[in-house]
């Protein structure tokens, strides 16, 4: 097994809007898709189209969208063993808003993602200790999130930690632990009180990171590329230049194609070089999973953009 992604799923309900509407008023909208979505499920995702053999450990509800997710994991190649429904629960569902200018917004319900526990860690133990990468996000409850750290550990399986959506309430002891801490500007933001305005800016707040104790910090800054920040050096990645549709999903087209070539090559740079072409054509197309290249269009797409 190459990759264990311990997370969350969601049902994307996609709105395609013109604008928001005020208070009050209701407007039309031309466009509406559902999906399967969730940080933990697009990474998982985004791995396997690639080529990676991928687990997910992971709840959904007992409702009509829970069969839809399974299968749709499988559909992909992902073993979906840990993939385990809770009675009496919804599934995790998150409406989706879409601009004109392919900027989103998004509310996420978490709905069974909440009862993903560190003893659903344990119950796939045996299979853990298969991969070789583990990856995680905070769209599950904390105490999951810091068990799969320590399970890491313990096992000397490295560990991506996506602090998204960005919790204050993280625990620095714990993600400390982890491998490669990939936050966007904005997470980066929220989590270090500093200003993201620039390159030197996000450099000084991903490095207050390393200075609390982080191995590798890696920031993904949309259009205007990847910082990697260590103790001992800054490299960078520029974006490419395409018409963005929908940027839905575009930092978990990232983190999966990241993780895929890192356990390939154990190489940071080329793997983030990979990666921002994977997450730049995401967004050329629209919805999260459904818009995920193959690997021959990412290689086409380098080809063409050298």
């Amino acid at each position: 097994m190459d990759i264990a992604v311990i997370g969350s799923n969601m049902v994307d309900l996609i709105s395609y809007i013109e604008k928001m509407p005020k208070e009050g008023e209701t407007l039309e909208a031309p466009d509406f898709e559902i999906g399967c979505g969730g940080k933990g499920a697009n990474q998982a995702v985004a791995a396997a189209k690639l080529g990676a053999d991928v687990m997910m450990v992971t709840k959904v509800g007992d409702d009509l969208f829970a069969d839809n997710t399974i299968q749709n994991l499988e559909k992909y190649g992902i073993d979906t063993e840990f993939t385990v429904k809770v009675p009496g629960t919804s599934s995790g569902v998150a409406p989706i808003f879409v601009d004109p200018d392919s900027k989103n917004r998004i509310l996420i319900i978490k709905g069974a993602n909440q009862h993903l526990a560190p003893e659903d860690v344990a119950a796939a133990a045996e299979k853990l200790k298969q991969c070789s990468l583990i990856v995680l996000q905070l769209e599950v409850p904390l105490p999951t999130v810091y068990r799969a750290i320590e399970f890491g550990n313990e096992h000397h399986i490295p560990v991506i930690l996506n602090p998204a959506p960005a919790s204050k309430e993280l625990d620095f002891e714990y993600v400390c632990k982890s491998d490669f801490f990939i936050p966007n500007e904005s997470e980066l933001e929220i989590l270090t009180d500093m200003p993201v305005e620039s390159d030197e800016q996000i450099q000084a707040a991903a490095m207050t990171l390393i200075d609390r104790g982080l191995k590798n910090v890696i920031v993904t800054m949309g259009s205007r590329g990847v910082m990697w920040v260590t103790k001992e050096d800054v490299q960078s990645v520029a974006s490419h230049t395409v018409k963005a549709l929908d940027t839905t999903g575009a930092g978990d087209a990232f983190i999966g194609c990241f993780a895929h070539y890192y356990v390939k090559s154990r190489d940071v740079l080329e793997a983030m070089k990979k990666a921002t072409a994977f997450a730049a054509l995401s967004v050329t197309k629209r919805g999260t999973q459904t818009s995920y290249p193959t690997v021959e269009e990412v290689e086409a797409f380098l080809q063409q953009d050298k």
